[in-house]
């Protein structure tokens, strides 16, 4: 089955509830919040980075792995949204997990063979051969998420 465009952008509209581990929460690493119940669960709303986050995250933060970091939180965090200076003043293990997180949602996450093939294959050269396969524009190629473009990467090099 053929794939429409739609179907393939719909994942980047798609948002995900992320249960955050009481540990991280709290100032003393133990795993009990004051006045919480012990079944209670801390959570937020996450949704993936599309191409376009990406592109402006690496323009903005150039070399600097924590401000990126800190870029891809508040682009992805949906619920509760918070700014920059917010983000900055957040526990570093606590960002660590939710950018894993992030990653993970994202197609980020990839093994080795994975990472070997998108090193081999740039964004702008992915987005070039999926316009061309698929016929489209580079705004539609730009809203999918890194994820679905390898997926769809992965497709074209097995029809080859």
């Amino acid at each position: 089955m053929v794939l429409k465009a739609e179907e393939l952008l719909a994942g980047s509209s798609i948002t995900h509830e992320i249960e955050v581990p009481r540990e991280l929460l709290s100032t003393d690493g133990t795993s009990k919040q004051e006045g919480s119940k012990e079944e209670e669960k801390y959570t937020v709303i996450l949704r993936p980075l599309i191409v376009k986050d990406i592109q402006l995250i690496v323009k903005a933060a150039k070399d600097n792995n924590i401000l990126a970091s800190s870029l891809m939180l508040q682009q992805s965090l949906i619920e509760p949204k918070l700014k920059i200076e917010q983000i900055n003043s957040m526990p570093a293990g606590l960002v660590k997990f939710l950018v894993e997180k992030i990653n993970q949602i994202s197609g980020l996450s990839v093994n080795k063979d994975g990472l070997a093939k998108l090193v081999q294959a740039p964004l702008a050269k992915a987005c070039f051969i999926m316009a061309k396969e698929f016929g489209w524009t580079p705004q539609q190629v730009s809203e999918m998420t890194i994820g679905q473009i390898l997926l769809y990467l992965e497709m074209i090099n097995e029809g080859d």
